[in-house]
């Protein structure tokens, strides 16, 4: 039962998030996100111009919040809508995007290079777009574009790698426009950070760490390299002097 109810709440979901990508589709729709309050059903929205999204004196988003409460049985649901700060990192933007250039006629791989550079450009750490459908010709093909470092499989490329998907509807044919988009905070597990080194100095018998900065390094670095040239002279002299031992032993 319990795995029944999850189930129907995951395709509540995505019937809701397949509405409000249809219903704001001209405001520039990012994404949603459901909150279960003990006041109700909390809805964000993601959008890249809210204005639409709220409509002139909130018009649209009480029409909104009528159809979650009356279709799709959300209990007091009650929507909250967020601007996007940077549309080019948010692949549903991205891919509303490249469809509508698509649908303007401009050729496939002048609009997917056009829309990498702005992606990195926004200081993405990679970015994937799949243009699938009859780009070519009568016969269907996909055209995949790669930039920068992303995941494609493991636990990484579910949790850091951020998806979305846009149609396209052309005469030829329908056309599926995928974008897949590593955001510049990315930690991976993986990741190595390296520390500036640190001097340990004991001070009436407590430890206290400093970390050397560049200069006190080439300090160091010095003073270390002078003790070497000290002991190579050092060793220089005790060879000779017991070079002229034996000379002095032999005569």
């Amino acid at each position: 039962m319990i795995e029944k109810d999850f189930v129907q709440e995951g395709l509540r979901r995505t019937r809701i998030d397949e509405y409000l990508e249809k219903e704001l589709e001209r405001a520039g729709y990012g994404g949603m996100e459901v909150q279960i309050t003990p006041l109700g059903t909390m809805v964000i929205v993601y959008a890249e111009r809210p204005g639409m999204v709220i409509g002139r004196g909130g018009k649209n988003v009480r029409a909104i919040t009528q159809t979650l409460k009356t279709e799709f049985g959300l209990d007091n649901p009650q929507i909250e809508v967020k601007e996007v700060e940077v549309p080019e990192l948010n692949p549903k933007i991205m891919a509303y995007k490249i469809s509508n250039m698509l649908q303007r006629g401009m050729h496939f791989r002048r609009v997917a290079y056009s829309t990498i550079r702005r992606i990195m450009g926004a200081g993405a750490q990679g970015v994937e777009v799949t243009i699938s459908g009859k780009i070519r010709g009568s016969r269907s093909a996909v055209a995949k574009f790669v930039e920068g470092y992303i995941k494609k499989c493991g636990e990484p490329s579910i949790r850091f790698v951020e998806e979305g998907f846009a149609t396209a509807e052309l005469k030829p044919g329908v056309l599926g426009i995928y974008v897949r988009i590593m955001p510049p905070e990315t930690v991976l597990p993986d990741s190595v950070e390296i520390l500036p080194p640190k001097m340990i100095i004991e001070e009436d018998g407590d430890v206290i760490e400093e970390e050397i900065d560049v200069e006190t390094e080439e300090v160091i670095e010095e003073e270390i390299i002078e003790e070497i040239e000290d002991l190579d002279e050092l060793e220089e002299v005790v060879e000779e002097e017991a070079t002229e031992e034996v000379e002095e032993d032999d005569s």
